[in-house]
């Protein structure tokens, strides 16, 4: 039995609308709620709902099984439905031997820096630059063209998270349409379920459309969609050319999508590219996805998966399963994830209000604890819908990506987005949807080590500011043309590599750390090793260096990225450092190589406090360019890293506190939800508590474009908004909510640590502390009032609690 089979649930005791048709629509409460949750649940059904369709994207409701994803809109004539497939990219495997040459130029680098001359040696870095990532591919859209009474008097949609379930109302004068959407993962199918109240009443038309190469037949009743992705697509931040995308009728990932409707009533009739259903009373759209994607390292072309018999197979099974056992099947596999945490917020809940209506009036100051919830649990909902496939975790947007150049590529940013994506996985109780990103760095590492030799001439393994899914580890840049400033940054493994010991701590699968996550961890702190060089003073630092997207500004104005000794990448090489060595406690297997990483450690170059009693971000005490710039890589130590605490280096704290009151509150979705966090870690709860309301401010949909002033908050459909949108506001706005409820290290869990005045009263159930133990307890009046702590493997737990230590008995 595997330590996910041995945790269990803890039971707590005491838009198109108005552009299709002319209708007559009405404000309707929400009806009566229907979710089934826990038996004892102390949480309220969660509900995401709205009086209106979608017309944009940030309106739209998201649905996934972890590899297929919709994002239904719920028109009225026409619902549109975007489809992807978490493993359709662009590319195929990588050539990580693109610039073999590029090592040679390392040290002109470092002995320009060595001579302060940091403007030759941004130019001269670009030398260690090689091909941009792929990009995430939409797979298409499916549109269902509906036969309706032109008379609508009231329209109602919804997303049930309880039950990973959307749903759509249409009410006229003689009848009322519904349509329930779910995203199976048992079954790997997407299925729509439509019926009409009146007999006989219900028609449509489905039919298939994609940005991607593709061609359509219909097939026995069944529209059969083949196509391609490309073998290239540029960034969308790159100049436009006409190379941008690039297909190849040879090269690529293929995809296919089965669509069929099933009806016991009603007649259909089909054309070369539509099937349509007539007088019918029910009916069930079932829709399978597939693509050849068969791993990193593996042609999609030439050794891909048979995505045209995967996608028929799926299609088949599905319908002989039908609906109603799908939906039973879903919401029990669904639940088995969803329903470990509970979270009762005290304070007065509105109950029918429309989310939009929510967000709005929320943001002019209304208290409102239902919503503050919702969120929270909405994190939680995205990361199951988003990250569960082998080897492929979310990317930049979860799953859901309608546009051929998405935004930064939809990739992976591993310089805090894609780890910021899996900050809630362990502490809110969702180890399983950790393991997509934890694999990932597995194939980091294998095209890391031909990259550290090719562009360092080092051991072990590196990767840096971009990956995708083929895993490409380089310095990106496009060969010459990227700025250092993110071009360049080579931590990306570093911080990685950090969470395989996180999944540790919190699971304590010793066969895990054994044969996955140390010799993972080790390869990237052979690379360290070697990177390292020592400084005037003797003392180990990192040459060349850049502080993720920021610039420093010199005394004599010079406004550069590309220095040495820099504080982030220090921060990250000391927390891999002391997680090897703590991993070295555990298994006791590689002493020779935890002396040469504890030597190391102990003569790494310290942090540095400023003039302005703000914690160094360079190696000398300049200033940036931007005082107020949206990353906060040099603050890592103290979050998501663990060896700055208040308690234990408080002057550190204190400076990383200053940093960020200098930084400002004013920030990206992003960055907004790394700061909650960070002002947990300082115990500071009504601080982090009022940045969490500022993530949840209201920003008006179809905001596409990047937007960094007045930035940050969340879209109608309660999607982040970066903007435009990215998934890691998200996550990391909910893990913040977990960090101001129970912090914990290896020596003792905190209870209400950053707690803020307005969540005085409430009660949580299911959130994880180091140590593989379960938190369930009340609290009133900012006191924890009933705990208990289940654990597997220890009797008891050091508790602080209420302003003293605690040794609590734990329950099995």
């Amino acid at each position: 039995m595997n330590v996910y089979q041995k945790t269990l649930v803890l039971i707590l005791c005491p838009f198109v609308l108005f552009a299709q048709k002319k209708v007559v629509i009405k404000k309707k409460p929400a009806p009566t709620p229907t979710a089934t949750v826990a038996a004892v649940s102390i949480q309220q059904p969660l509900k995401l709902w709205y009086s209106n369709p979608a017309q944009y994207f940030e309106e739209a409701l998201v649905l996934g099984n972890g590899l297929q994803g919709a994002t239904v809109f719920g028109g009225i004539s026409t619902d549109k439905i975007y489809l992807n497939d978490l493993s359709l990219w662009s590319g195929e495997p990588v050539n990580a031997n693109m610039n073999v040459q590029a090592y040679k130029n390392l040290p002109a680098v470092r002995k320009a820096l060595q001579e302060n001359n940091y403007k030759k040696a941004a130019e001269l870095l670009k030398k260690l630059q090689g091909k941009f990532s792929e990009s995430y591919a939409p797979l298409g859209t499916l549109l269902l063209d509906i036969n309706d009474d032109p008379y609508i008097t009231d329209y109602y949609r919804e997303l049930d998270i309880d039950k990973a379930i959307a749903k759509v109302q249409t009410f006229s004068n003689s009848n009322k349409i519904e349509r329930e959407y779910l995203v199976s993962n048992p079954d790997k199918i997407f299925t729509i379920h439509l019926t009409s109240k009146k007999a006989r009443a219900l028609g449509f038309t489905i039919r298939f459309e994609s940005l991607l190469k593709h061609t359509t037949v219909i097939n026995n009743n069944v529209i059969q969609v083949n196509g391609a992705a490309p073998v290239k697509a540029d960034p969308n931040y790159v100049q436009k050319s006409r190379n941008a995308i690039i297909y190849d009728a040879k090269r690529g990932t293929r995809f296919s999508a089965n669509i069929e409707i099933q009806s016991s009533t009603g007649k259909i009739t089909k054309t070369d590219s539509t099937i349509t259903l007539a007088d019918a009373t029910e009916a069930t759209v079932y829709i399978s996805m597939a693509t050849s994607f068969n791993g990193f390292d593996k042609d999609p072309a030439t050794k891909g998966l048979n995505n045209v018999a995967i996608a028929a197979t799926q299609l088949i099974n599905a319908k002989q399963i039908g609906f109603t056992e799908i939906k039973k099947r879903h919401v029990k596999d669904y639940q088995s994830f969803f329903n470990r945490v509970e979270l009762k917020l005290g304070g007065k809940d509105l109950v029918n209000l429309p989310t939009d209506d929510r967000l709005k009036r929320y943001a002019k100051g209304e208290a409102d604890p239902y919503l503050e919830t919702l969120y929270f649990q909405y994190g939680r909902y995205l990361l199951i819908s988003s990250s569960r496939t082998t080897t492929v975790p979310a990317n930049l947007q979860g799953l859901w990506n309608p546009y051929l150049q998405p935004p930064w590529s939809s990739n992976y940013t591993i310089n805090i987005n894609a780890e910021e994506n899996y900050w809630l996985a362990e502490n809110t109780n969702l180890s399983e949807m950790h393991l997509p990103f934890l694999q990932f760095i597995g194939n980091l590492a294998t095209t890391g080590k031909t990259t550290a030799k090719t562009f360092y001439n080092m051991p072990g393994w590196v990767a840096h500011h971009n990956s995708d899914i083929w895993a490409m580890s380089n310095p990106v840049g496009n060969f010459g043309n990227g700025d250092p400033v993110w071009a360049n940054w080579a931590m990306g493994g570093t911080w990685a590599s950090t969470h395989l010991w996180e999944h540790y701590l919190f699971t304590k699968d010793q066969t895990f750390l054994e044969q996955k996550a140390y010799p993972l961890m080790r390869g990237a702190a052979e690379f360290c090793l070697a990177w390292l060089v020592t400084d005037s003073s003797g003392q180990y630092i990192t040459s060349p260096s850049t502080s993720p997207e920021n610039t420093f500004k010199m005394p004599n104005g010079f406004v550069g990225s590309t220095f040495y000794g820099g504080t982030a990448d220090l921060a990250m090489i000391r927390e891999l450092f002391l997680d090897v060595l703590a991993a070295q406690k555990v298994l006791k297997n590689d002493n020779d190589f935890a002396i040469k990483i504890n030597t190391a450690l102990n003569n790494l170059h310290p942090y540095k406090v400023g003039k302005a009693g703000n914690l160094q971000e360079w190696y000398y005490d300049w200033e940036d360019s931007d005082p107020k710039h949206r990353h906060q890589s040099h603050l890592f130590g103290l979050y998501p890293g663990t060896h700055v605490t208040v308690d234990k280096t408080p002057e550190i704290a204190a400076a990383a506190k200053k940093t960020l009151e200098v930084k400002g509150d004013e920030t990206t979705g992003w960055s907004k939800g790394w700061r909650i966090n960070l002002w947990a870690r300082l115990k500071d709860g009504d601080h982090a508590y009022k940045m969490y309301r500022e993530l949840l401010k209201y920003v008006p949909p179809d905001e596409t474009k990047e937007n960094y002033t007045n930035a940050g908050g969340t879209y109608p459909n309660l999607l982040d908004a970066h903007p435009p949108f990215q998934i890691d506001g998200n996550f990391g706005g909910a893990a913040a909510v977990a960090e101001m409820l129970v912090q914990s290290n290896e020596e003792m869990i905190t209870l209400l640590p950053a707690l803020p005045k307005a969540w005085a009263t409430g009660a949580v159930r299911g959130l994880k502390a180091r140590g593989n133990y379960e938190i369930e307890m009340s609290w009133a009046d900012g006191q924890v009032t009933n705990l208990k702590i289940k654990s597997a493997t220890q009797p008891t737990a050091k508790v602080w609690m209420n302003g003293k230590i605690q040794i609590v008995k734990t329950s099995k």
